[in-house]
Protein backbone atom coordinates (compact mmCIF):
# COMPACT_ATOMS: atom_id res chain seq x y z
CA UNK A 1 0.00 0.00 0.00
CA UNK A 2 1.68 3.54 -0.57
CA UNK A 3 1.92 6.11 1.51
CA UNK A 4 -1.00 7.79 0.06
CA UNK A 5 -3.26 5.29 0.54
CA UNK A 6 -2.01 4.66 4.23
CA UNK A 7 -2.69 8.46 5.16
CA UNK A 8 -6.31 8.94 3.43
CA UNK A 9 -7.43 5.61 5.16
CA UNK A 10 -6.14 7.78 8.91
CA UNK A 11 -7.81 10.53 7.69
CA UNK A 12 -11.18 8.64 6.48
CA UNK A 13 -10.88 7.29 10.28
CA UNK A 14 -10.23 10.31 12.17
CA UNK A 15 -13.21 11.67 10.38
CA UNK A 16 -15.09 8.56 11.72
CA UNK A 17 -13.80 8.80 15.08
CA UNK A 18 -15.04 12.10 15.80
CA UNK A 19 -18.50 11.20 14.30
CA UNK A 20 -18.75 8.24 16.86
CA UNK A 21 -17.71 10.40 19.38
CA UNK A 22 -20.38 12.50 19.05
CA UNK A 23 -22.53 9.75 18.79
CA UNK A 24 -21.59 8.64 22.11
CA UNK A 25 -22.07 12.15 23.77
CA UNK A 26 -24.17 12.06 26.46
CA UNK A 27 -24.87 16.18 26.95
CA UNK A 28 -27.90 18.03 26.03
CA UNK A 29 -26.15 20.03 23.66
CA UNK A 30 -27.25 20.41 20.02
CA UNK A 31 -25.38 19.47 18.09
CA UNK A 32 -23.08 17.59 20.96
CA UNK A 33 -20.68 19.45 22.77
CA UNK A 34 -17.96 17.19 21.12
CA UNK A 35 -18.52 17.70 18.14
CA UNK A 36 -17.36 21.07 17.37
CA UNK A 37 -13.93 20.56 18.81
CA UNK A 38 -13.59 17.15 16.56
CA UNK A 39 -14.23 19.12 13.83
CA UNK A 40 -11.48 21.44 15.13
CA UNK A 41 -9.03 18.81 15.10
CA UNK A 42 -9.68 17.68 12.18
CA UNK A 43 -9.85 21.19 10.15
CA UNK A 44 -7.07 23.19 12.24
CA UNK A 45 -8.22 26.75 12.76
CA UNK A 46 -7.62 29.42 15.51
CA UNK A 47 -11.57 29.34 16.52
CA UNK A 48 -14.87 27.61 15.83
CA UNK A 49 -18.22 28.05 16.65
CA UNK A 50 -21.62 26.75 15.89
CA UNK A 51 -24.65 29.33 15.53
CA UNK A 52 -28.25 29.72 14.69
CA UNK A 53 -29.91 32.86 14.11
CA UNK A 54 -33.29 34.19 13.18
CA UNK A 55 -32.63 37.06 10.75
CA UNK A 56 -36.44 39.17 11.02
CA UNK A 57 -35.82 39.19 14.91
CA UNK A 58 -32.25 39.10 15.19
CA UNK A 59 -31.97 36.37 18.08
CA UNK A 60 -28.93 34.01 18.48
CA UNK A 61 -31.23 30.86 19.16
CA UNK A 62 -28.30 28.76 19.63
CA UNK A 63 -24.54 29.28 20.04
CA UNK A 64 -21.88 27.16 20.72
CA UNK A 65 -17.71 27.84 20.71
CA UNK A 66 -14.28 26.59 21.33
CA UNK A 67 -12.09 28.44 23.44
CA UNK A 68 -10.32 31.65 21.92
CA UNK A 69 -7.36 32.55 23.68
CA UNK A 70 -6.25 36.28 21.47
CA UNK A 71 -7.35 39.31 23.79
CA UNK A 72 -9.70 39.86 20.18
CA UNK A 73 -13.11 38.98 20.37
CA UNK A 74 -15.50 38.10 17.65
CA UNK A 75 -18.78 40.31 18.33
CA UNK A 76 -17.42 43.55 18.28
CA UNK A 77 -15.67 45.92 20.20
CA UNK A 78 -18.25 45.82 22.89
CA UNK A 79 -18.88 41.78 22.69
CA UNK A 80 -22.73 42.79 21.04
CA UNK A 81 -23.52 41.94 17.22
CA UNK A 82 -24.64 45.08 16.72
CA UNK A 83 -21.87 45.34 14.08
CA UNK A 84 -22.74 41.96 12.06
CA UNK A 85 -26.52 43.16 12.07
CA UNK A 86 -25.18 46.84 11.00
CA UNK A 87 -22.58 45.05 8.20
CA UNK A 88 -23.87 42.15 7.27
CA UNK A 89 -25.11 42.72 3.85
CA UNK A 90 -21.03 43.07 2.94
CA UNK A 91 -20.92 39.65 4.16
CA UNK A 92 -21.31 37.43 1.12
CA UNK A 93 -20.94 34.34 3.21
CA UNK A 94 -23.83 34.96 5.31
CA UNK A 95 -25.46 35.84 2.86
CA UNK A 96 -25.02 32.38 0.92
CA UNK A 97 -25.65 30.97 4.60
CA UNK A 98 -28.67 31.82 4.90
CA UNK A 99 -30.22 31.03 1.57
CA UNK A 100 -32.19 27.70 1.38
CA UNK A 101 -30.40 24.47 1.51
CA UNK A 102 -31.72 22.06 0.64
CA UNK A 103 -28.85 19.54 1.00
CA UNK A 104 -25.52 20.92 3.66
CA UNK A 105 -23.13 22.22 1.94
CA UNK A 106 -19.54 24.09 2.55
CA UNK A 107 -18.06 27.15 0.99
CA UNK A 108 -15.01 29.34 2.53
CA UNK A 109 -15.18 32.81 1.87
CA UNK A 110 -12.57 33.04 -0.32
CA UNK A 111 -15.44 31.84 -3.00
CA UNK A 112 -17.16 34.91 -2.53
CA UNK A 113 -14.02 37.78 -2.11
CA UNK A 114 -10.52 37.77 -1.38
CA UNK A 115 -9.15 38.07 1.73
CA UNK A 116 -7.88 42.11 0.09
CA UNK A 117 -11.35 42.68 -0.44
CA UNK A 118 -12.48 41.50 2.64
CA UNK A 119 -10.10 43.17 5.13
CA UNK A 120 -10.94 46.47 3.42
CA UNK A 121 -14.83 46.23 4.59
CA UNK A 122 -16.49 47.52 7.93
CA UNK A 123 -17.49 44.12 9.25
CA UNK A 124 -14.29 42.99 9.06
CA UNK A 125 -13.01 45.82 11.30
CA UNK A 126 -16.05 45.86 13.61
CA UNK A 127 -17.06 41.90 13.97
CA UNK A 128 -14.85 39.77 11.85
CA UNK A 129 -11.31 41.20 13.36
CA UNK A 130 -8.58 39.38 13.32
CA UNK A 131 -10.01 36.44 10.89
CA UNK A 132 -9.23 36.44 7.39
CA UNK A 133 -10.65 33.07 6.39
CA UNK A 134 -13.51 31.21 7.38
CA UNK A 135 -14.66 28.02 6.26
CA UNK A 136 -18.40 27.45 6.41
CA UNK A 137 -20.53 24.06 6.65
CA UNK A 138 -24.56 25.15 6.10
CA UNK A 139 -27.23 23.38 7.61
CA UNK A 140 -30.84 23.31 5.78
CA UNK A 141 -33.22 25.08 8.39
CA UNK A 142 -36.21 27.09 8.11
CA UNK A 143 -36.91 29.79 6.16
CA UNK A 144 -34.72 33.40 7.12
CA UNK A 145 -32.78 31.64 9.68
CA UNK A 146 -28.94 30.42 9.71
CA UNK A 147 -27.53 26.81 10.90
CA UNK A 148 -23.67 26.93 10.30
CA UNK A 149 -20.54 25.45 11.36
CA UNK A 150 -17.71 28.08 11.13
CA UNK A 151 -14.21 27.48 11.02
CA UNK A 152 -12.34 30.97 11.45
CA UNK A 153 -8.31 31.52 10.90
CA UNK A 154 -6.07 34.67 11.57
CA UNK A 155 -3.91 33.59 8.82
CA UNK A 156 -5.12 34.72 5.14
CA UNK A 157 -4.33 31.61 3.82
CA UNK A 158 -7.27 30.43 2.51
CA UNK A 159 -8.10 26.57 3.62
CA UNK A 160 -7.08 23.54 1.12
CA UNK A 161 -9.56 22.08 -0.99
CA UNK A 162 -8.61 18.81 1.07
CA UNK A 163 -9.84 20.52 4.06
CA UNK A 164 -13.12 21.41 2.24
CA UNK A 165 -13.33 18.32 0.87
CA UNK A 166 -13.25 17.12 4.26
CA UNK A 167 -15.83 19.53 5.26
CA UNK A 168 -18.13 18.68 2.24
CA UNK A 169 -17.91 15.04 2.92
CA UNK A 170 -18.78 15.28 6.78
CA UNK A 171 -21.89 17.27 5.93
CA UNK A 172 -24.52 14.95 5.95
CA UNK A 173 -23.08 13.49 9.00
CA UNK A 174 -23.26 16.48 10.89
CA UNK A 175 -26.87 17.39 9.51
CA UNK A 176 -27.90 13.34 10.79
CA UNK A 177 -26.12 14.29 14.21
CA UNK A 178 -27.78 17.92 14.97
CA UNK A 179 -31.00 16.14 13.62
CA UNK A 180 -30.54 13.15 15.98
CA UNK A 181 -29.37 15.61 19.00
CA UNK A 182 -32.75 17.82 18.86
CA UNK A 183 -34.92 15.33 18.79
CA UNK A 184 -33.26 13.60 21.71
CA UNK A 185 -33.66 16.94 23.38
CA UNK A 186 -36.98 17.49 21.63
CA UNK A 187 -39.35 20.21 24.14
CA UNK A 188 -38.52 20.53 27.43
CA UNK A 189 -42.04 22.82 28.52
CA UNK A 190 -45.23 21.21 28.35
CA UNK A 191 -47.51 22.22 25.78
CA UNK A 192 -51.39 21.54 25.10
CA UNK A 193 -52.32 19.74 21.99
CA UNK A 194 -53.85 22.94 20.65
CA UNK A 195 -51.08 25.03 20.80
CA UNK A 196 -49.10 22.66 19.32
CA UNK A 197 -51.75 22.02 16.33
CA UNK A 198 -51.47 26.34 16.20
CA UNK A 199 -47.16 26.31 16.62
CA UNK A 200 -47.56 23.71 13.34
CA UNK A 201 -49.58 25.95 11.25
CA UNK A 202 -47.30 28.80 12.56
CA UNK A 203 -44.14 26.62 11.14
CA UNK A 204 -45.79 26.10 7.84
CA UNK A 205 -46.02 29.53 7.32
CA UNK A 206 -49.50 30.28 7.81
CA UNK A 207 -51.24 34.01 9.02
CA UNK A 208 -53.60 34.01 11.85
CA UNK A 209 -56.45 33.69 10.11
CA UNK A 210 -55.28 31.02 7.77
CA UNK A 211 -54.48 29.08 11.11
CA UNK A 212 -58.47 29.56 12.22
CA UNK A 213 -59.80 28.52 9.16
CA UNK A 214 -57.51 25.46 9.00
CA UNK A 215 -58.33 24.72 13.00
CA UNK A 216 -62.35 26.05 12.69
CA UNK A 217 -61.61 28.22 15.41
CA UNK A 218 -61.49 32.46 15.73
CA UNK A 219 -58.53 34.45 14.81
CA UNK A 220 -58.99 35.74 18.89
CA UNK A 221 -58.41 32.18 19.71
CA UNK A 222 -55.65 31.35 17.86
CA UNK A 223 -53.88 34.14 19.27
CA UNK A 224 -54.83 33.11 22.84
CA UNK A 225 -53.05 29.81 21.95
CA UNK A 226 -50.25 31.47 20.82
CA UNK A 227 -49.82 33.97 23.79
CA UNK A 228 -50.14 31.02 26.28
CA UNK A 229 -47.43 29.26 24.19
CA UNK A 230 -45.16 31.44 24.19
CA UNK A 231 -45.59 32.27 28.11
CA UNK A 232 -44.85 29.03 28.51
CA UNK A 233 -41.28 28.92 26.44
CA UNK A 234 -40.17 32.20 27.63
CA UNK A 235 -39.98 34.14 23.92
CA UNK A 236 -42.07 36.82 22.40
CA UNK A 237 -42.02 35.65 18.62
CA UNK A 238 -43.99 33.23 16.34
CA UNK A 239 -40.42 32.03 15.18
CA UNK A 240 -38.38 31.78 18.57
CA UNK A 241 -41.28 29.56 19.40
CA UNK A 242 -41.03 27.41 16.70
CA UNK A 243 -37.51 27.40 16.87
CA UNK A 244 -37.93 26.19 20.53
CA UNK A 245 -40.38 23.56 20.10
CA UNK A 246 -39.35 21.86 16.39
CA UNK A 247 -35.35 23.03 16.49
CA UNK A 248 -35.51 20.48 13.39
CA UNK A 249 -37.90 21.34 10.44
CA UNK A 250 -38.49 17.56 9.79
CA UNK A 251 -40.34 16.99 12.68
CA UNK A 252 -43.39 18.89 11.18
Amino acid sequence: MTATGTTAEAHLRRMADILDEARHDVSDAVPPQSLLLGLQRLIPCDYACFSELDIPTRIQVNEQETPYDNEGNTGGEDGSMDGYWRWRHQHLQCTWVAGPHSSPDAHQMTDFMSVRELTNLPIYTECLSPFKCIAAVALPTAPNRTRVFQFLREEPKPFTEHEMTTLRMMAPHLYTLYQEAALRRGPRVRLTRRELDVLRCVARGLATRQIAEQLVVSPSTVRKHLENAFAKLGVSSRTAAVARVFPEAEVL
